[in-house]
């Protein structure tokens, strides 16, 4: 049985780092370290005052500890951990792709004030399980133990147990929006014979392949191979002029050593000499 440490460790880079970042936001949120109002999304802030960062910070906060703060993070470990690993297993670079373009579609339709809602990261981890379970729609799971169904059904599932706890609808449907929306672009319209295909833009797998950490199948940059290096130099081995001298008289061993092999290798016929044939 592995240790927690090993467990997170094991877990794929993407879905590590957003969970991650949720949590420490909450924890740094807890610990009274920073005001929430200073990383929502408020547009008027973005433009006139330049402070872009809510376009980025809104999606890492996921409310205070609590019940639905846990439930959230849970979705993030089974689920996307579970793309990860399956759909988007070797296509690191698509998978970020997948929560940039969620993102991106979250803020347009933050445009609309009907729709805005100062953290639009509860809507990102819903547009992951709409995903999975378009990806995963026959798997088998269980809702508290109490109700099995097939991974279909799953948004609609926790949309109604949302409704039961009182929490708001709204994130949850932007999410289900957003993940349909990458969805349709990405398997049913080539699927349906469309023409455009919505690939990963270049600058995404550039970004990965800096960052050092998962793969790409057939991707068009090369991984940065400093990634993770703290120092570069040239590297001696300790004892090198021994290991050297004792491979060279090893070969050299092993060169007289095959000497006699060379000269025994008629070693095994019965007889040598001219032959001759019968009533020439």
């Amino acid at each position: 049985m592995s240790t927690p440490a090993e467990y997170f460790w094991s877990l794929p880079p993407v879905s590590k780092t957003f969970g991650v970042a949720c949590f420490m936001t909450t924890a740094a949120y807890y610990l009274n370290l920073y005001d929430a109002e200073s990383i929502a999304l408020f547009y008027g802030l973005v433009f006139k005052r330049l402070q872009v960062w809510r376009l980025i910070t809104n999606f890492f906060f996921l409310g205070p500890f609590s019940f639905p703060f846990a439930v959230r993070l849970i979705m993030i470990a089974k689920y996307g951990v579970s793309l990860e690993r399956g759909p988007f297993d070797k296509r690191t670079a698509d998978f970020v792709w997948m929560l940039i373009f969620g993102a991106l579609s979250l803020l347009v339709m933050a445009v609309v004030p009907y729709l805005w809602s100062p953290f639009m990261g509860i809507s990102l981890v819903f547009m992951i399980v709409y995903v999975w379970s378009r990806e995963f729609p026959d798997a088998r799971i269980n809702i508290y133990g109490l109700v099995s169904l097939k991974g279909f059904y799953l948004p609609w599932a926790m949309l109604g147990l949302d409704l039961i706890f009182g929490n708001p609808l709204k994130p949850d449907i932007l999410g289900m929006v957003a993940g349909h929306l990458y969805y349709f672009l990405t398997v049913l319209h080539p699927l349906a014979g469309g023409k455009f295909k919505f690939n990963t833009p270049l600058l995404v797998h550039k970004i990965v392949a800096y960052w050092g950490e998962g793969t790409q199948i057939n991707a068009p940059v090369q991984s940065n191979p400093s990634a993770g290096i703290i120092f570069k130099g040239r590297s001696n081995r300790l004892g090198g002029n021994q290991t050297t001298t004792r491979s060279t008289s090893q070969e050299t061993s092993g060169i007289n050593a095959s000497s006699p092999q060379q000269q025994n290798q008629g070693d095994g016929i019965a007889f040598r000499g001219r032959s001759y044939r019968l009533n020439k």
